[in-house]
Formats: C-alpha cells, structure tokens, sequence
C-alpha cells in the first residue's frame, strides 16, 4: 500500500495524520532571530560622571572602522542634546580630531582605556582644518553638542561607563 497525499502517512499499515507546520524551519529561524533584534534594539549609551551632580546619559551612534571614524557627525546640522557619536579605536593612543566639513561646534571628550576623560576639545570651531589632539593616549573619544560639557559639569577626571560593544580588531 502507498501512502496518500493527503497529508496523512502509512506507518506499519496504521493511517498516522502527518503533523502540520506552522512555519517552515528556515522562516521560524528568520523570525526568531528578528524577535531577538527587536529585543535588543535600545540604543547604545554611554555615561558620564560628573564629580558633582547626577549621572548623564548620552545616545550614540558608534564609529568602530576606519571608514566610520573618518566620517563621524561631518555634514550633521543638528544633533539633539543627549545625543552624540562615540569613536572606538583599536588601542589606546594620542588622538587627533578636527572640525573639516562639521557645521556643528561639537565639545569633543577623549576618554582613557580606564574610563576616565583624559581631555575636551570645548567649543569646537566649524569647519576649522585646525587638529584638536587629545594630549594624552585615549582609545574613546565622545563628540556630543558644543557647550555640553559646561552645561553638564563634564570635566577631564570625571568616569564614563561604555555600551557592552566590541572593540575594533587592529
């Protein structure tokens, strides 16, 4: 006897109803992993510290390949108030920055592979070709709106907790 096609399957001449899919295996995989995305989609946020006052939390954009930190907030007009662009670099170094096609002036804070700001470039000027270094080795910087760090008493010293991501390879 030949099994018929109507879902159901001969097992040791016993009819057996065949069990029915409510996803095939590929689409169930796909829509597990979007619901784990979905679930993990808060934006990254790094906080600062400050010696006095409360903590403060900044949403980044993060900057982790070559391509990304050359580019950074360039050409940006606007950029909310606790929001800005955290670079990551491959080991800690003297960092240089500068201000070439950034309409924005930007407040730009290098932080230590210890966590701690090791300088602020304040008041950035647009547009400016001028580098602004960091003076010391730093493998972070944050670029958040001009003034910020007065605003919010963010001084060199003051610690900062990252978001758990990875670091770029060398």
């Amino acid at each position: 006897m030949t099994p018929q096609r109507t879902g159901q399957r001969m097992v040791a001449g016993l009819h057996r109803q065949r069990p029915r899919r409510l996803f095939p295996p590929f689409l169930l995989s796909s829509l597990l992993f979007q619901v784990q995305a979905c679930g993990s989609s808060t934006p990254p946020q790094v906080v600062l510290y400050p010696r006095h006052g409360r903590p403060i939390s900044v949403t980044v954009e993060i900057a982790d390949s070559p391509a990304k930190r050359s580019f950074g907030l360039m050409y940006r007009k606007e950029l909310p108030e606790l929001h800005g662009m955290l670079f990551l670099f491959p080991r800690e170094e003297v960092q240089s920055f500068w201000m070439k096609n950034t309409p924005l002036s930007l407040d730009i804070i290098f932080i230590s592979s210890a966590l701690e700001i090791v300088h602020i470039a304040h008041n950035t000027t647009p547009f400016s070709e001028h580098p602004l270094p960091s003076g010391r080795p730093a493998q972070f910087v944050l670029e958040v709106n001009g003034g910020f760090c007065r605003r919010h008493g963010i001084q060199v010293g003051d610690r900062v907790e990252l978001p758990p991501v990875p670091l770029p390879r060398v």
